[in-house]
């Protein structure tokens, strides 16, 4: 894993992306609790779904801090959707897809070459600030127990 593309202490980007129930989410939105952001390059590969079904398994350890968790892909919401479902994600999933890639693209995780998000993860503290990144390589899945842990840090602060 290595460090955060965006600096630790800083503002988190704006965003305004709709989930794949079409409901728009704003980091406005967001304010007054805290959130884990998950940004993943594709719904139906392998690596991703493994990924968000861990997400899903720990979610009572992970809903223990009081964070919300939203992922974030370039696919449309529509495809999201149906990834959701058959997949039985129990969390919002953000479409990016247009402007494409535009909050990728603000948290420095998006990968011009490919088109799409890389696994990226970020804790934003209840006033919207970074507390803790992580981008992992594109074909290595990031670990649930790195997170809980980078949780537990931000709550011990």
């Amino acid at each position: 894993m290595s460090k955060s593309p965006l600096p630790i202490g800083s503002q988190a980007p704006e965003f305004s992306l709709p989930s794949q129930h079409g409901e728009t989410i704003t980091t406005a939105s967001l304010r007054g609790g805290p959130v884990v952001l998950i940004f993943f390059p594709a719904a139906f590969t392998s690596v991703c779904t493994g990924e968000l079904k861990a997400l899903g398994d720990h979610s009572d350890e992970i809903a223990a801090y009081g964070v919300t968790v939203l992922a974030v892909s370039t696919d449309t919401r529509f495809a999201l959707r149906v990834f959701a479902e058959s997949e039985s994600l129990g969390f919002p999933l953000l479409s990016d897809f247009w402007p494409h890639g535009q909050t990728a693209q603000a948290y420095g995780v998006f990968d011009d070459q490919l088109g799409t998000a890389r696994r990226g993860s970020f804790i934003l503290d209840a006033a919207g600030t970074i507390r803790w990144g992580a981008l992992n390589e594109m074909g290595r899945p990031r670990s649930v127990a790195d997170l809980l842990a980078a949780l537990a840090a931000v709550a011990a602060d």
